[in-house]
């Protein structure tokens, strides 16, 4: 089951990925301004949404909540290269950004592995909308650990919770295909 994951999770990162260079291509790296902050909150704002298409059952916007999940997964990838020490402050040419999100794309994916070989994919039982919930918990985790100027006593950091975010959407992803 594991080789079926690691094939589908590839699925839902080429799509994101393919996202990520088309509005690159129109936006240039417009986002690499926001901090992390903004970036987390961008975030909320999605995970918001498809809560609340979840629970209302209907939804204003002609736009499914699969475009919101990889967004999301999109917004976590920014964030990683956002606070990446090698790419602070550096202007990134469009070769050199897609080297970057496929770096982060593949530390999270051996993350993924890593975890899914200790818990046997207890993922694929699982409710979509706990996704949901988990990534709307770790937002807020996420403002507690800015308030907290980065610093954690116990807990993992900013980067860690962005992986697992990564990883709960492209779950999630995987479910509703």
């Amino acid at each position: 089951m594991i080789n079926q994951t690691s094939i589908e999770y590839d699925e839902v990162i080429a799509a994101c990925r393919f996202i990520f260079e088309k509005k690159n291509n129109d936006y240039g790296q417009s986002w690499r301004i926001m901090r992390i902050s903004s970036i987390v909150d961008q975030i909320l704002i999605k995970a918001t949404r498809i809560k609340t298409i979840e629970e209302n059952g209907t939804q204003a916007i002609d736009e499914d909540v699969r475009s919101e999940w990889k967004g999301i997964i999109n917004y976590c990838i920014m964030g990683l290269i956002q606070l990446d020490p090698q790419c602070l402050n550096q202007n990134l040419t469009q070769k050199r950004l897609l080297e970057e999100y496929d770096k982060h794309v593949a530390i999270t994916k051996n993350l993924m592995l890593q975890k899914n070989q200790d818990y046997g994919e207890i993922w694929r039982n699982m409710l979509v909308s706990t996704f949901t919930d988990m990534l709307l918990m770790r937002v807020h985790r996420m403002h507690q650990i800015i308030a907290n100027e980065g610093k954690t006593e116990l807990s993992e950091g900013i980067e860690s919770n962005l992986m697992d975010m990564i990883n709960y959407s492209i779950f999630a992803l995987i479910k509703l295909t």
